[in-house]
């Protein structure tokens, strides 16, 4: 007597095993993974304009001299080595870390609006800055650097505890207390600036959200923070896609929904919290980016946040470069450049009635 085969599931196509992805599932896939792949070249291009382009104009074979250290023209290596380099390296950092925590954030809070002002994030490092300059007398940007990074880490400390409920901070929860901290904050910061002339003058530079003379020595010590950061954020993809069905059915499924938003806080806080102190207060960046990368490979977080990282890198660096060449020979910060650029895209969001808290 001969044992029966054991029964299989026909797939789309009527003879493939149910596990089996179909044709359709692989070619997005794949899709994507190009896509991915085409973000990282865009990175690459968008790195050499910024370091080919400026309000100094540079020929291209004098840029390569400089990098490879056989520059014959001093103030043309100086440049190079010590303004364009730097702001291009903390311009991939800044945006790749804040378009990473952005769609985090809009994953964690189910908010469409979420951004890293949201957690009080900027404000926090706003205010600590303030205090810097004012008590300690700091004078440098890149001695803002840690006083930024605990700011915003104990803003958004101080915005888990006041959202947290019995149950845990829920995404309402979370973006009234951002609300109300970053508006407590911000009163603090003008009453100090206004009864102090010379720290607002030291503070409205790095406020505005520059790339400029900023000490490239300041991302070693920081980069520790921003691996964690992002390895916790690609690691809560899955998470984020059962927080978007809702709290009741993704805990239906097994997940601990507290134990998600509790890492996804670490993460942000250690992603805006480097970002910020080494750019400043930028804001849209996340916003942008992660609207962008939802558009190009829908609603899934696994990919939202793999998308985010070289958009975000991508949108601050020639955000920056096109800040040195519309207004020679000044230039625009990137911050302002990223805010021309955002806040269209925020008024789009409004009137298509999208900035609904779920």
């Amino acid at each position: 007597m001969t044992r029966p085969a054991p029964a299989t599931v026909a797939g789309p196509a009527g003879s493939a095993p149910a596990s089996a992805p179909g044709p359709a599932l692989v070619r997005r896939r794949l899709a994507r993974i190009l896509g991915l792949v085409a973000l990282l070249v865009v990175v690459l291009l968008a790195v050499g304009a910024s370091l080919f382009l400026g309000s100094r104009a540079i020929d291209l074979s004098a840029v390569i001299a400089a990098l490879t250290g056989h520059s014959a023209d001093a103030t043309e290596q100086m440049v190079v080595l010590d303004l364009r380099v730097p702001r291009t390296v903390i311009g991939l950092v800044a945006g790749a870390s804040l378009g990473l925590a952005g769609a985090l954030m809009q994953g964690l809070t189910r908010n469409p609006l979420a951004d890293p002002g949201l957690l009080g994030v900027n404000a926090g490092a706003s205010l600590a800055v303030v205090v810097a300059i004012a008590v300690f007398g700091v004078g440098a940007p890149s001695g803002y650097v840690w006083f930024a990074f605990l700011g915003a880490a104990l803003a958004a400390v101080i915005v888990y505890a006041v959202a947290s409920g019995r149950n845990g901070p829920t995404p309402l929860s979370l973006t009234l207390a951002g609300a109300a901290v970053t508006a407590v904050l911000t009163s603090v910061i003008t009453l100090v600036l206004l009864r102090d002339l010379d720290t607002l003058a030291q503070y409205r530079f790095w406020s505005v959200g520059s790339l400029v003379a900023r000490d490239l020595g300041t991302v070693p010590p920081l980069l520790p923070f921003l691996v964690v950061g992002a390895i916790l954020a690609l690691l809560l993809g899955r998470s984020l896609n059962g927080l978007a069905l809702g709290d009741d059915v993704a805990r239906g499924l097994g997940q601990r929904v507290g134990l998600t938003r509790a890492v996804a806080g670490i993460a942000i806080i250690l992603l805006c919290g480097s970002a910020t102190s080494l750019a400043g207060p930028l804001v849209f960046v996340g916003l942008v980016v992660s609207h962008v990368a939802r558009r190009i490979v829908g609603p899934d977080y696994r990919w939202i946040l793999a998308y985010s990282i070289p958009l975000g890198a991508i949108l601050l660096v020639l955000a920056d470069t096109v800040g040195r060449l519309i207004a020679q020979p000044a230039e625009l910060e990137a911050g302002i450049v990223v805010a021309i650029i955002g806040a269209p895209l925020l008024i789009v969001l409004v009137r298509r009635d999208r900035a609904v808290i779920r």
